[in-house]
Order: structure tokens, then sequence, then C-alpha cells
């Protein structure tokens, strides 16, 4: 069994004077992943402070030294392919080779509308989700001498460059959020990790019914590998944990959280950083404990 490695998500909601210790303390402590959320505006907290991930992280490189860093998730809600892959070939130069880019067909949140269109129906959001991975991967995974032109219904590109190419060997790592049949073809065709939220509609995320939603999208990702001729083991499954309930009191009460996850054959458990300005709380200590035993 794979052992379980547990990542943080750290929302950009903070000024870089305090961000900054965040970031560092995850990485001195043991997490194996620091994330941010990709968005112009978070649902979460839609009257709240919010900066760019990009200059986040790009700032976020320069100050660890051996944490992997990623989106969860950026979407082509307010992003072009190319613009998305010339940003993600920069920040795997600074972090020395240690980015993920973490990829979803976004939700009709905030950024649907915050560049002045109307919210996409859920078939047109797949399709350019699809189109958006088509036209991104040739682009990271190029060579300094690599031009990209592609045509397609919603997204072209002329001579995109790749230069100076990834410091990571291709494939680019991405991780591909999907909670949905064709979502997670998708994430089976294109990705490197499949994370997901467990159910992605409003209402309460009781963590018994969460698991049990796990457990039915990891049956959709075992078929679509198998209808692929993809095996199994070589897609990654990432778990990101978004409810605010129950707060993280202890270690056994996280084993006891991921235990059904594990047993899912989950790879990585996702957390939120417990002391910064947002909807999340926790004991501090609680999670460096529960780093150091994962690291």
């Amino acid at each position: 069994m794979t052992a379980l490695r547990v990542g943080l998500v750290i929302l950009p909601s903070d000024r870089w004077r305090e961000a900054r210790r965040q970031w560092e303390w995850a990485d001195d402590v043991g997490f194996a992943t620091a994330w941010t959320y990709d968005h112009i505006r978070w649902g979460g907290m839609p009257d709240g402070p919010w900066h760019a991930a990009v200059p986040v992280l790009a700032a976020a490189a320069a100050v660890t030294r051996r944490i992997r860093l990623g989106t969860l998730v950026a979407t082509p809600n307010f992003r072009h392919p190319v613009t998305l892959a010339r940003e993600v070939l920069a920040l795997d130069d600074l972090s020395e080779g240690r980015f993920d880019l973490g990829i979803g067909p976004g939700s009709e949140g905030p950024d649907a509308t915050a560049l002045g269109h109307e919210p996409w129906s859920v078939t047109e959001r797949m399709d350019r989700f699809e189109e958006f991975l088509l036209m991104i991967r040739p682009v990271l995974d190029g060579t300094a001498s690599t031009r990209t032109t592609m045509a397609g219904r919603y997204y072209a590109c002329a001579e995109a460059p790749s230069t100076p190419g990834a410091l990571q060997e291709a494939p680019f790592p991405l991780t591909v959020a999907a909670g949905g049949q064709r979502g997670v073809r998708l994430a089976v065709a294109h990705g490197q990790q499949w994370v997901t939220i467990g159910p992605t509609g409003p209402g309460p995320r009781d963590p018994a019914d969460m698991a049990a939603i796990v457990g039915r999208q990891c049956a959709l990702v075992a078929r679509a590998c198998a209808e692929a001729g993809r095996a199994p083991q070589s897609l990654r499954k990432v778990l990101l944990w978004t409810p605010v309930e129950p707060v993280l009191t202890s270690v056994s009460q996280f084993d006891e959280l991921a235990a059904p996850y594990v047993a899912l054959g989950f790879d990585q458990f996702v957390l939120h950083h417990p002391a910064q300005t947002g909807p999340y709380r926790g004991d501090l200590s609680v999670f460096e404990e529960i780093a150091a035993r994962h690291a």
C-alpha cells in the first residue's frame, strides 16, 4: 500500500509579511505539498481579502526549499491555455522543478462572471476544459525550440513557444479535478494525478457521505482506466478535504478521517492551513505532528 502523503492549502488571503511565514512553516514541518486556490473571487470568502495565485506561488517558491507547490485548481473561467502554460513554465523554473499544475473545469461561482460573460452551461464548460487540456499539454511538454499552433472551437494559438522548456521531464505533472464521468475520463487521459473534493454540489458535507461518494468516483476512475488501457496505479489520487467541520484537534481524529481514503488507495490527503484569514481553524501543533508522521 502506498504511504499517505499530507498536503496543505494556504489560501492567498493574507498579506505577504504573514503569508511568507505560513509557506515557510509548511515547508519546515514536513508537509509534502502546499497548494493555493486560483480565483479572482472565492465563493468561500466572497467579500474577504484575496490575492492572485501566480505571484503568491512565485513568492512561495523563493522562500521554500523542498515542498512541492501547486494550484488547486486553475480553470478556464478566466484563463487561456497558452498564457497559463507560460506562467506555469516560469513557476516550474522558480521552484526548481517543484511545481504541480492543478487544473479543473471550474464552476458557476464568482469566477464564472468575473470577465463579464454569463456562466457557461455544464456542457460548454466541459467542452472548453477538454480543449484547454489539449492545448496546454504541448506547450508545457515542449522544448526550447517547440512552437504550438492549434485552432479549436473556443481557443486558438499560433506559434506559441515552450521556451525555455520545463525543468521537469515530460509529461508535465497535471493534477486534474473531476467528480463526474466525463471529467474522470479527462483526468485519466491527461493527468498524472486525479483530485476530488467528493460531492460537487451545495449541501452538507458529512464525512460518511463524502467517503461513499468518493468511493463511487473511484469506481468511475477504475472503469475509465480500463477503457483507456491505463494501469490504475499510474494515476495518483488526491483528496482535497474542504469541510470546515470537524475542526482537527488530534492526530487520531485525522487518522479516522483519512482511513476511508487510504483504503480507497489515495496517495495524498490535503488539509487547509489552520491559522490564517478564512474559515478554516485547527491546532497548529496537531498539524505539525500530522505532517511529521507522514513525511
